[in-house]
């Protein structure tokens, strides 16, 4: 654990152990509730765990360093795209697996695809965007958020190793 975490670490201690002495009740409620949103993550935290190690144990590195490494070219990046465009993932799940990914061998400039078609791009909620906001303005954002997804994992691509 590096200094900067345990220094992050004291700070949060420092300041519950104030609030606690400050109102010790309104303290106990915080902790209760933040408890509760722990429990109410925890399935999606296991979700993680099994969904990266699934992939892990069905796909080896060689697999996934050939579909989405860096010498995997346009088809890499179509396949990132494709499955971060129709995958509805939260970004606390999709970044522990991104980084999985990255060390099993995919390129940068690919998982830069596959994260920003996941958070911007949404094919599944499509159509409760399109009831919201109209079929025009729908399209126009998810066309515009692939077309920055690409110019930016290809920036990625060029920028990191």
């Amino acid at each position: 654990m590096g200094i900067f975490t345990k220094l992050l670490y004291g700070a949060a201690l420092l300041w519950l152990l104030i609030s606690f002495v400050k109102d010790k009740a309104k303290t106990k409620l915080a902790l209760k509730k933040a408890w509760r949103s722990f429990e109410n993550i925890l399935p999606s935290i296991l979700a993680i765990l099994l969904l990266i190690g699934f992939i892990l144990t069905f796909l080896d590195a060689q697999t996934i360093s050939k579909l989405l490494g860096t010498d995997s070219g346009m088809l890499g990046m179509i396949i990132a795209a494709t499955v971060g465009c129709i995958t509805l993932i939260p970004g606390f799940v999709a970044f522990p697996l991104a980084a999985s990914l990255l060390a099993a061998g995919a390129g940068y400039a690919q998982i830069a695809l596959f994260i920003s078609t996941l958070m911007m791009v949404g094919i599944v909620t499509l159509p409760l965007e399109i009831k919201c906001f109209g079929k025009r303005i729908a399209l126009k954002r998810n066309i515009l958020s692939l077309i920055f997804a690409v110019i930016a994992s290809c920036m990625v691509g060029v920028m990191m190793p």
